[in-house]
C-alpha cells in the first residue's frame, strides 16, 4: 500500500470517527434529560401520596372537616339554612331513619346540599349516622361557588329536597325568603369572583428537554410527592388532611407513555389556588422559591402562561398585591385556607 493510500485510509478513519462523535452527541442532546439513581430513596418513592381530604363533599371536590369539631359544619355567611322541628317536643329520630329519609343526591342545581342533625348524646350538629338518636334537624345548601351564584330554580330545588325529607321524619320546615337569599346570593358571588385568585408559573426548558422521571425527581427534593393523577405532583400543607399548598403539572400523556423515558417535556406548570392554602403556609415565597429552584437544576426559565418571563420586580408586586387579597379575605371571615374560604371558592 503507498503512502497515500495510507493517508487516506487514515483520513477516511478520521473523519468516520468524526460522523460517529457528531451523531452520538447530537442523541445525547436530543434525549430527554434522566433521573439519576439515588441510594437509598426505595421507601421515599413508595412514601406519602396526595393528601386524601375527609368524607365532606362540596362541589365534587372533598373538603376535611376536623374531627373534634362540635358545632355546625353549616354557616349562614355562606349558606341558606332551613330549621327542621321534629313535630313533638319529646321526639327523637333515629340515624337509620333519618339516613333512610335523606335525598339522594347532596346538590341543589350545582350547590351542595346537607342536613345535619342535633346529636342528643354528644350535643353537637353532624351528618346523621347509624346508632345515633336526633332531636332536630337542619338542611343547608350553599349560597355560591366557583359555578355562580345560587338562583331561584335551585332555591326551589333546596324547598323540594327539605320538605321531603321533613315529611318522611314528621318534622316541619321553616325556610328564609327566596328572594332575600338569591339576592345575598348574588352579592356574595360578586365579591367571590372579585377575590378569586389562582396563579400560575411555567418552568420552560432553555436546551434538553426532561423525562417524566427526572422532573419528579428534582420536584421530590424539593418536598413534591405523587398526585392522584399522571402528570400531577403536590407540596402537602404542614396539616394533614388540607389542601396542597402547590400542584406541579406535566403533560399526562408523556407520565403514560410506554416508555417514559423517551418522553420529551418542555415544561412544566406550578399552580396556586390562593383561598384554598392557609396564609401561614407562606405558599406565594415557596412557589417563587420552588420556580427559581426547578430552573436552575434543571437548566429552565420561569415564565407566566404566555411565555413572558418573570422577573423578581414582577413577583414582588404579586407578592404586595396578594397580601392585600389575604388581608381582605379576612376581613370578609373567609381566611385563605378556611373551610368556608375553601367551599366557597370551591
Amino acid at each position: 500500500m503507498s503512502n497515500l493510500q495510507i493517508g487516506l485510509a487514515i483520513a477516511g478513519g478520521v473523519v468516520l470517527a468524526a460522523v460517529v462523535a457528531h451523531g452520538a452527541w447530537s442523541s445525547r442532546r436530543n434525549t430527554p434529560r434522566q433521573a439519576q439513581p439515588e441510594p437509598n430513596r426505595d421507601a421515599a418513592a413508595d412514601g406519602p401520596r396526595e393528601p386524601v381530604m375527609g368524607d365532606m363533599v362540596f362541589d365534587n371536590q372533598p373538603m376535611s372537616v376536623p374531627s373534634l369539631a362540635r358545632r355546625s359544619a353549616m354557616d349562614s355567611l355562606i349558606d341558606v339554612i332551613a330549621t327542621v322541628a321534629l313535630d313533638g317536643p319529646t321526639m327523637v329520630v333515629s340515624g337509620e331513619a333519618a339516613i333512610a329519609a335523606m335525598p339522594a343526591t347532596r346538590r341543589a342545581g350545582s350547590k351542595p346540599y346537607a342536613i345535619e342533625g342535633y346529636n342528643v348524646h354528644t350535643q353537637a350538629w353532624e351528618a346523621p349516622m347509624p346508632g345515633q338518636r336526633y332531636s332536630s334537624f337542619q338542611a343547608g345548601v350553599q349560597l355560591a361557588n366557583r359555578s355562580g351564584a345560587l338562583n331561584e330554580i335551585e332555591y326551589s330545588e333546596f324547598v323540594v329536597k327539605t320538605q321531603a325529607f321533613a315529611d318522611a321524619i314528621n318534622a316541619t320546615p321553616e325556610f328564609p325568603e327566596m328572594l332575600e337569599e338569591v339576592a345575598r346570593a348574588r352579592e356574595l358571588d360578586q365579591f367571590a369572583s372579585a377575590h378569586d385568585a389562582q396563579l400560575g408559573f411555567t418552568i420552560r426548558a432553555r436546551n434538553a428537554s426532561w423525562s417524566p422521571g427526572y422532573v419528579q425527581q428534582n420536584a421530590a427534593h424539593l418536598g413534591f410527592v405523587a398526585g392522584g393523577i399522571p402528570g400531577r405532583m403536590v407540596l402537602p400543607a404542614s396539616a394533614q388532611g388540607m389542601a396542597p399548598v402547590l400542584v406541579l403539572g406535566f403533560d399526562s400523556q408523556a407520565a403514560l407513555a410506554e416508555d417514559p423515558a423517551q418522553s420529551a417535556i418542555r415544561d412544566i406548570a406550578l399552580h396556586l389556588d390562593v383561598a384554598q392554602v392557609d396564609r401561614a403556609e407562606q405558599p406565594f415565597e415557596r412557589m417563587r422559591e420552588v420556580a427559581a429552584g426547578l430552573a436552575q437544576t434543571m437548566d429552565g426559565v420561569v415564565t407566566d402562561d404566555n411565555g413572558q418571563l418573570l422577573t423578581a420586580q414582577t413577583m414582588d408586586q404579586i407578592g404586595v398585591e396578594l397580601q392585600t387579597l389575604y388581608d381582605t379575605l379576612e376581613q370578609r371571615d373567609l381566611a385563605a385556607g378556611s373551610l368556608l374560604a375553601r367551599r366557597l371558592f370551591a
